[in-house]
């Protein structure tokens, strides 16, 4: 982002967001304002490749496509940019339309914890996406443990369906297949 688009007056539209270009933060909108955060950490980037991995193994058969770091249109001047999506939608374009989403993952880090816990998970439901994936990296009794939890959609909001830690598995079938192993400390 450049110092003359931080003298940007009254709120921004989806046009002028997109004009913005590629950066090294992730710049996303949220009804005319932007929410800048820096860059993934390595560790983060790891574990977001591992699991859109093992998502693949599940989404491709089902004809369905895992993207990383994607736009995610939710509505006009809503556009995210989730750590993972799982979409029926083709590889045309910038933007996944929220419509065409089964499951968003987010993975936190201490920038985005409470973007991805709180404001994001509420958007995600208002936007009718049926799975969260949250995964915690860092947790309050073992550092580096990562535990995943999915959360699906019943009515406006969502619920806990699975969690899994170190050892365990996440297992589900709806929205979409899921057998996931965690793994230690990542």
């Amino acid at each position: 982002m450049t110092a003359a688009s931080l003298e940007h007056v009254g709120p921004w539209t989806e046009d002028e967001y997109f004009d913005l270009g590629k950066t090294l933060q992730r710049i996303e909108l949220f009804d005319g304002s932007l929410l800048v955060s820096p860059a993934p950490s390595k560790r983060h980037q790891r574990v977001s490749r591992k699991l859109a991995a093992m998502l693949d193994v599940t989404a491709e058969p089902a004809g369905l496509t895992v993207y990383e770091a994607v736009n995610l249109r939710l509505k006009a001047n809503r556009v995210v940019i989730p750590d993972l999506v799982v979409a029926d939608t083709d590889e045309d374009g910038s933007i996944v339309e929220a419509a065409e989403v089964r499951l968003v993952g987010e993975i936190v880090s201490p920038s985005n914890a409470i973007a991805d816990r709180v404001l994001k998970m509420q958007l995600y439901a208002m936007a009718g996406i049926p799975a969260y994936l949250l995964v915690e990296t860092e947790t309050e009794t073992e550092a580096d443990s990562p535990v995943l939890r999915l959360f699906v959609l019943r009515g406006e909001h969502y619920v806990l369906a699975a969690e899994a830690t170190p050892g365990e598995r996440l297992q589900a079938t709806e929205p979409l297949a899921l057998d996931i192993p965690v793994a230690g400390p990542v």
